[in-house]
């Protein structure tokens, strides 16, 4: 039986990980995984993603939010980030225990319940940790667990993203699919293109990894994870790639989350 994931631990865990990283970090540290920001945008856009999803727990919306203004207290040199990342997850934390999260609550996503915005926030946080890491010359260690759970959650909401993602929108194909399998435990993910869409194929299960794709990417959990979110290229030698390679090449022009 798998282990249900503690998403508000973890998003404490991991955002004390990214504090502890930048803490001693030049600010003006250029982050090449999202080209054009520098350490300090990169905190300062999680920071502001957490506190934007707290304000939307404590006020349990029901319907989508008419304005995105948030009083943010950003600080008022670049030192003061790492702190102000600490208290944003403080805040976070304070609501998560606070909340009922299974409450039926508005998302932009597949899941209409205040825990979303929880596992939503765990990953904006955790891929954007990574992102410090590697612009510090880091290894970005991650939970094979947490990262396989990452999948999932960019899998199955990644349909519903168009409104922010709009390369999305031409992710169509005559029944086209493309496998993900983790090499490194238990997990296969089957996405299929149609006419009037895509997405998870509620049929598959991991006893038809065996099956056929046209398009498929072996590796571990945390790779996966990170070649989703366009931190890593297909190319690496760390994937086992099959298939229809312009079909993957569509697939990572067009997901961009």
């Amino acid at each position: 039986m798998t282990t249900p994931i503690d998403h508000a631990a973890a998003v404490a865990a991991e955002t004390s990980r990214f504090v502890a990283t930048v803490r001693t970090a030049d600010p003006a540290t250029p982050v090449p995984t999202c080209p054009g920001w520098t350490l300090t945008d990169l905190v300062r856009h999680t920071g502001s993603v957490q506190r934007w999803f707290t304000v939307l727990l404590r006020q349990r919306l029901q319907e989508p939010p008419r304005s995105r203004d948030v009083d943010l207290h950003l600080p008022p040199m670049p030192d003061g980030y790492p702190d102000w990342l600490a208290e944003a997850a403080a805040q976070a934390g304070a609501e998560f225990a606070s909340a009922d999260l299974d409450a039926p609550m508005w998302a932009w996503g597949a899941d209409q319940h205040a825990r979303f915005w929880v596992r939503r926030m765990l990953f904006e946080t955790l891929v954007h940790r990574v992102d410090a890491d590697l612009a510090l010359g880091l290894d970005p260690d991650i939970d094979p667990v947490l990262a396989a759970d990452g999948v999932s959650e960019f899998l199955t909401n990644l349909p519903f993203a168009a409104g922010f993602a709009p390369g999305t929108a031409a992710l169509r194909g005559a029944d086209r699919t493309i496998r993900f399998t983790r090499a490194d435990g238990d997990g296969d993910w089957l996405v299929r293109l149609r006419p009037d869409g895509f997405g998870l194929d509620p049929q598959a299960r991991d006893a038809d990894a065996g099956v056929s794709a046209d398009a498929s990417v072996r590796g571990t959990a945390a790779d996966l994870l990170l070649f989703l979110y366009g931190r890593l290229d297909r190319s690496a030698d760390r994937f086992e790639v099959r298939g229809d390679d312009e079909l993957l090449a569509f697939w990572t022009a067009n997901s961009a989350f």
